[in-house]
């Protein structure tokens, strides 16, 4: 090899193909987050189609003077049903790794029903539902970041709970102090 060439190696293809090798292969490897993003995009949307992102339904939905909201969750609820039952029963694999969808059943654990009452309590007072938050964000509702906000704090709390219960033994234990 010349010093000319060593100083200027040319490449194998040309400028055009190696962009258009780039993104194939960008796209291969980024293929699970790029679908997720598009599905991601597609759920806000259909939420904020379906009244989901307005902070009256939740109002109106908990004081049981508009149920829209509830015949949309109920409708949610039947459609992912139906959904799952027909991935069991046809053992499906996943779009993305290719392995057969499971669906392993959690053990009930203490503290579960505190929980969902604490998780019905924040939705009420903040007319959001954690799964509403981003869509509502990408609507340019600024109060939704309070509630994000609320979201992560509840969540750290939850970590440092579960941490201190495990090195500690119970739930009973904590409340003692």
């Amino acid at each position: 090899m010349s010093k000319q060439e060593e100083k200027n190696p040319q490449h194998r293809y040309s400028w055009l193909t190696s962009i258009r090798l780039t993104i194939i292969s960008f796209g291969y490897a980024y293929r699970a987050n790029i679908l997720s993003l598009f599905m991601g995009i597609l759920f806000g949307y259909l939420m904020s189609h379906a009244g989901a992102t307005t902070f009256d339904y939740h109002a109106e939905m908990f004081l049981l003077t508009d149920l829209q909201l509830m015949k949309v969750i109920g409708t949610a609820v039947v459609v992912a049903m139906i959904g799952v039952s027909l991935l069991k029963k046809f053992h499906i694999n996943s779009i993305t790794t290719g392995t057969e969808v499971d669906f392993v059943k959690k053990p009930y654990q203490q503290g579960l029903i505190a929980g969902a009452f604490l998780f019905g309590i924040g939705w009420a007072m903040t007319a959001s539902c954690p799964g509403t938050v981003p869509a509502m964000l990408g609507e340019g509702k600024i109060s939704a970041l309070f509630t994000l906000i609320g979201l992560l704090l509840g969540t750290m709390a939850y970590g440092v709970l579960q941490t201190f219960i495990a090195s500690q033994g119970r739930y009973g234990d904590v409340l003692k102090d």
